[in-house]
This record gives structure tokens, sequence and C-alpha cells, in this order.
């Protein structure tokens, strides 16, 4: 993605030079080169120090203007001119510098910690191996298959870093070669006429370019994260100009009520533009994504004066939206809460509480943030049922601040770009939305949105994470083939040669496809619930949209963690290295297990609401529809099994739920999966069958049903097994 020049000043000084390509064909360009023990003087600009630290120093300025001259396709003189004048300048940090070289020349930023803090602008120079193996040849330096030399240093061309692809070609398959959008959307009268494959593909386009234009941000933000000071939060470098263009585009309207601002586009696209933000940034759509639940919460259940004021602004991107639920003592059991409202004479409501976890609940993104607070009125009945639900924006009609602020943001695991506040709300101004203590209805609108959203983050991630494993794995070189040698021209054969390794890449990807069918199918139902022209049929798809939630929040975000693993096992070693990205990609994907409602909570609402309640009508009509599908006979069968495996061990919880009340809670999360796997056993089939026979899809389709779909076999044995070895245990033998 550029030239990266890194002088990291503890013990031994070590300079990193490394060139980036923009994409997964191309190579990962690094100078290693020691300065000395301390490399630079405090006192003057590249003075030496002790040793032969400016001889070096000046080593590094030439292979810089190498570079600059030779790969970069502008006026070279001029450019080496620039990063020679600029090299000259005042380092900002002298103890501790970090060096990066952009398009526009060398700048200095200060390090964290090892780490470079503010770095922002990474769209640089573009190159590949050729090209670089070509610029070395022209100087008549000495090249190898994997490195060369300039000014006496080895140069190591290694992939590293991450890379994004925005997957545009099997987002088009998925879209209209598997579930016919083109003709879905002409039987929706909201949709026909207004929407097409060509504008829809421009649409995905469009967003590809933004998400590829952004990703560069996603590993710098993590490195050094927003900052937190007497309340105020500032996102990380470069993420003002990101979101700035993100809201520009119109982003993060693109599903909303176009009576407001929005511009009403289907759920099945908005869907796969949603896995590009995240699978290209997580850190930076995190502060967006919130935003179209929020607006949705308030179109579905606010009064008109609330509609009108807040929905352009948010479509629009100016104002972002936040969901404060979370309190200290009250995660998952809601009931507990105790931040309070109380009624004001002009009918606005006072709220005063603290709220946890509060994700884009402070930032210096946009111009107002809108947090949905869940507080109670004072005279609410006990529990859940004495929640009501407020609409409390930072900045008050009246242009003032409201009462509340950030009192902190947390420090986390991952997502280490996105900004998580503990909000202390003082009294301040909110508004009812619906009717006083059905606030917790009101808000699951809000929270199944971002279910959905939460699920396609996990998809997002998962498919960053397959893309660069495969990359890695064609061009990390150990070993030979079980078969024999098949690169003779090298020492080893690239590790993709080995078995193990396949089974790694083969099952992150199938999982990634299949979920980007799973999450483009959910968009299908909720663009059917509410545009469908019939309203048994907008009803059905409510119902099968009701049952599926829960599965796609657990099993596609499950699915990324098991991906993100897998590439960093892919990587071995390197995998476990902050300057190859995969470790960043395992921690920032482990939170999407967790919020929006824990896994294992998705898991119960599924077993014990979604499939108990009604006998399992809704269960039993996914599974028909997955029966009456016409696939290749190699799949028929095993796809009727599992069908059958996914009825039998539901209708076993159905019959023994009412003598043992822990059997759905012990059952549940083996139901999900088994649940989960046949969806994606069906929807592999239904790929295959639109395919020649030697497309990857069909070779994909074989690994999972061979691989992958037997593991219903151990999860139905599970669910039978019951809840007495998970129960029997007394508490105090843990």
């Amino acid at each position: 993605l550029g030239v990266r020049l890194v002088t990291d000043h503890r013990s031994d000084t070590f300079v990193n030079m490394q060139l980036h390509p923009k994409d997964t064909g191309g190579t990962f360009l690094e100078i290693d080169q020691q300065l000395g023990p301390r490399g630079m003087d405090p006192d003057g600009p590249w003075t030496p120090a002790g040793g032969d630290g400016w001889q070096r120093a000046r080593r590094v300025h030439r292979v810089a203007n190498i570079l600059a001259a030779e790969i970069q396709a502008e006026d070279p003189a001029a450019t080496a001119e620039r990063w020679g004048e600029i090299l000259q300048q005042e380092v900002v940090d002298p103890d501790n510098p970090c060096l990066y070289v952009e398009n526009a020349g060398v700048r200095f930023v200060p390090c964290r910690d090892g780490r470079p803090e503010g770095l922002a602008g990474l769209d640089l120079l573009t190159v590949d191996r050729g090209a670089v193996l070509a610029a070395a040849k022209a100087r008549g330096c000495a090249v190898d298959a994997t490195s060369v030399m300039l000014c006496g240093m080895r140069v190591h061309l290694t992939c590293a870093m991450l890379a994004y692809v925005p997957p545009l070609e099997d987002m088009a398959f998925v879209l209209f070669d598997l579930f016919e959008a083109d003709d879905e959307w002409t039987r929706m009268p909201a949709f026909a006429g207004s929407i097409d494959r060509a504008l829809a593909a421009a649409v995905l386009a469009e967003a590809g370019k933004l998400a590829a234009g952004v990703a560069p941000l996603y590993q710098t933000s993590d490195a050094s994260g927003p900052r937190w000071q007497d309340g105020t939060v500032t996102a990380p470098a470069g993420f003002q100009e990101a979101f700035a263009s993100l809201a520009a585009g119109g982003w993060l309207g693109i599903s909303g009520n176009p009576a407001h601002g929005g511009q009403g586009l289907p759920k099945m696209l908005t869907v796969l533009v949603e896995e590009l933000f995240w699978g290209a940034n997580t850190n930076l759509y995190l502060y967006g994504a919130l935003t179209t639940g929020a607006a949705l919460c308030i179109d579905a259940h606010a009064d008109r004066a609330l509609k009108e004021r807040y929905l352009p602004a948010l479509y629009a991107g100016r104002w972002t939206g936040a969901m404060a639920l979370t309190e200290a003592h009250a995660g998952t059991d809601l009931g507990l809460i105790r931040t309070r409202a109380e009624p004001a004479a002009d009918g606005s409501y006072a709220i005063t509480g603290t709220k946890i976890f509060i994700t884009s609940g402070e930032h210096d993104l946009a111009e107002n943030i809108v947090h949905l607070v869940l507080a109670k009125l004072p005279d609410a009945p006990a529990g859940p049922r004495g929640i009501s639900l407020f609409l409390v924006p930072k900045v008050l009609p009246n242009g003032h601040r409201n009462g509340f602020a950030s009192g902190g943001i947390e420090h986390k695991m991952g997502i280490r770009g996105s900004a998580t506040s503990v909000i202390n709300y003082d009294g301040a101004t909110g508004y009812i939305v619906g009717a006083p203590n059905q606030g917790l209805a009101c808000m699951f609108t809000m929270m199944n949105h971002a279910r959905l959203s939460v699920g396609i983050q996990g998809l997002g991630l998962a498919e960053l994470a397959y893309q660069n494993a495969a990359a890695y794995a064609r061009e990390r070189r150990q070993g030979r083939s079980a078969a024999g040698a098949q690169d003779s021209s090298a020492d080893a054969d690239a590790i993709l040669v080995h078995a193990d390794v396949r089974r790694m890449l083969l099952t992150q990807r199938a999982f990634a496809e299949a979920g980007r069918a799973f999450g483009t199918y959910l968009g299908l139902l909720l663009d059917r619930a509410h545009h469908a022209p019939g309203a048994d049929q907008r009803r059905s798809a409510q119902q099968r949209v009701d049952l599926l939630t829960p599965v796609a929040k657990a099993f596609l975000t499950d699915r990324g963690m098991e991906c993100a693993l897998l590439a960093q096992q892919t990587f071995g070693g390197h995998g476990y290295i902050v300057e190859h990205g995969i470790e960043q990609v395992v921690r920032d994907v482990r939170i999407t297990q967790i919020y929006e409602g824990a896994n294992g909570i998705q898991a119960l609402d599924f077993a014990a609401r979604k499939v108990l309640r009604d006998g399992g009508k809704a269960l039993g009509g996914l599974l028909d529809e997955m029966r009456t599908e016409t696939v290749a006979p190699v799949f028929a069968a095993p796809l009727a099994e599992a069908t059958e495996r996914v009825e039998r061990a539901a209708a076993g919880v159905a019959a023994e739920a009412a003598k043992d009340a822990h059997l759905p809670g012990a059952a549940s999360a083996d139901l999900l999966e088994l649940t989960g796997l046949a969806i994606y056993a069906w929807l592999w089939a239904k790929m295959a069958s639109r395919v020649h026979d030697d497309h990857p899809k069909r070779h994909l389709a074989r690994f999972f049903y061979a691989k992958l779909l037997p593991k219903t076999l151990a999860l139905e044995a599970a669910v039978a097994a019951g809840a007495g070895t998970v129960m029997a245990m007394p508490e105090e033998r843990f």
C-alpha cells in the first residue's frame, strides 16, 4: 500500500522499509538495516550520534530515492528532490521516531509502545513484484526469487500486511445467479422499475472502491486507537476523512426510508454493502453501523416530529447513532437497569444513569450523536416490562450540549480503533420513543437489525482472513509436496501443496461463501417481509426472519472466529506477529460472538422461543423448502439426511423439554450449529447446481459435504444426550 520506513529507537535501532501492494497478487517489500545504538541525535536532524548511524541513514535515503525514481510513475528528479528536502526536516520525537514515506514525501510521527501514533494516508506507491525486480535489475542489483540487494541492503519480497479485495464477482453470483434478485425485485412494487442488475452492480462497485480505499486504515487504527481527554473522544488518525467519504456517498442511508432522505435500496443488496465495509475496515464501520439501526428504530416507533428532525441527518451521516442498553450490573438481564427517566413539564424527560460498553457513544466524526437509551419511568413496573426507550441527542435542538458525557473509553482486546465509552447521563434531556414501558419491544427493532449486521461483520472478517491466508500460502515456501517436488526451480514448494494447509483454506472459503449466501438469503426474506405484494407472503417471510436471525448472528460469527483462527494457523509463527495483521483479525472477530447478545443467548432464543414456542412450525417450513430443492444427485441424499437430523433433534428437545426445564439451554448451542450446517449444505447444493462441474464452487461444495457436513452426526448425538450430564455436578464442585 506504499513505502513505510520505520525507525524504532530502542537498544538496537532498526530500520524497516516496506513496500505493500494494493492487490493480493503483489508483494511486500521490506528493507532491514541497523542504524547503530542510537542512530540520530536529538540536537540536530540526521546528525550522527555514535557508530556509523549517519552513513547508514544516508544509505536508507539513497534507497528511498532509488525506489522513488525507479518505481513511482512520476517525475523521478522532482520526487527525489522532494524526498531529500523532507528527510532533512527535524524529527518530531527524536528519542522514538517512526518515519513513514508517503506519496508526498517523508514525515515523522511519534510512537507509543513501539507503534506509530497518528498515522494516516496510506494510499501510497503501488508496485508489484515485477516492478521491484525490474528496477533492481536495471541498476545491476543482485536478484533472487525472494529478495534483491539495494545500496548494500537486503530487500525481502514477502507477503505481509493485510490486503482486502472486494469479492464483487461472488456477490454478483449470489445476487443474480443464486437468488435471481432482478426477478425478485420486479415482483415487489417498492423496487419494480427502480432497481435492476446494472444499478445493483454499480452500487457494489462503488462500495467496493470506497471499502478498498479505507482498508489501509484498519491496522493503523488498531495501533493508535482513539483518544479520550476530559470527556472528548478523538477517533484514530485518518478516520475523519474516511468517515466523511462514507457519509458523503450516502452509504449510511442506503436502506433508509425515502420519505426522510433514505435511498430505500433492497436489503439483499445492502447486506452485501455492509459486508464490504465490515471486511475492509471493521474499526471504521463501527462508527456508522449503529446509525442505520437507530434510524430503523426511530422510523418504526418514534413520532412524526422526531422522524422529521433526526432521520434526514442520520441518513446523511451528519449525525450518527448509538445504542445505550448495558449497565455494569445489567447485561443480558436488562430488567435490572437503574437508569431513570423523570418527566419534565415540556414533555421531555430527564435521563440519569450510567451505561457501559457504548460503541461510538462519543467521537468527533459527526456533528451530533443520537443515543437510544433504555431507562425506567418513576412508576414503571419491575423487570423488563417497566423499560422505556428515549432518544437522547448529544446536541439539543437549541444547539446546546446535552447533559451527558463519556466518562472514559474501554481498553479492549480487539476493535481497538473503535471508541467504546462509559456514558454518564446527568439529567440529560430525552424524548420518549414509542409508548411508556414498551421500550424493550421498540429497541428489539434496532437489536435485531444489529444482530444480523454483527453476523455480517463476522462474515466480512472471515473473508478478510481467508484472502490473506490464501495469498500467504501461495507465497510461503516450506518443504516439498508429499507427491514430490512441484517447483524444481526453488528450494521448497509453496505450502499450498500440503494437504492440511488446503484443508484449512478450503474450510475458510467454504464457510465464507456459504455465509455470504446465507446473509443474502436473510436480506431477501426481509425484503419479502416488507415489500411482497401479498399479506400472507409478508407474514411468512417475517416468521422465517424471526427464526433465522439468532442463527445468522451466532453461526456467522462462530464461523468467522473459526476462519480467523484457521487463517492464523496457516500463517504459522508469522500469524502470531503483529505486522502480518492476521492476529488483529482474530482479536477483532472475537467480539462478534459476544456483543449484541452473546451467542449462547442467541442459541437459547433459537431453541426455546423460535423452535419450541410454535411447536416447530417455522423450522418445519424451512426444512420443507430445503428438501424440495432440486440439486445434483451427489448432494441430494446427504442433504435430505441433514434436514432429517435437524428435524429429529428439534423434535427430541420438544418432546422432553416439558419434563426438564434445563434441556433447551443444554441442547441449544448444538441445535443451532446443527441447523446452521444443514442450511449451509442446502446453500452449497443450490450454488453447485448453477455452475459447471469444474467450477470452484463445485469443488467447494464437494469438500463441504465430505469434510464439514459429517459434523452434524455428532451434533445430533449431543442434542439427544440431554441436560443430565450438564446439570449433574453440584455448584460447590465448580
